[in-house]
């Protein structure tokens, strides 16, 4: 699994006054890149997205 490249058509700018999760993106680790996307899956490599931060600051920021 490795990125083809068909990610860089779906990249989500960073939203301004609210964290990337709480806006609905999504993050691709074998791309390494935050894409808008509907599925749970990485359109360019298949990979899994992230829906979560993995950092327990920013866990707790999208909690409040």
């Amino acid at each position: 699994m490795t990125c083809k490249g068909i990610c860089v058509r779906h990249k989500a700018q960073k939203p301004v006054g609210s964290g990337r999760y709480a806006s609905g993106q999504k993050r691709c680790q074998i791309c390494e890149i935050f894409i808008k996307w509907d599925g749970l899956w990485c359109p360019c490599c298949g990979y899994r997205l992230r829906t979560k931060p993995r950092n327990l600051k920013y866990k707790a920021k999208l909690r409040a």
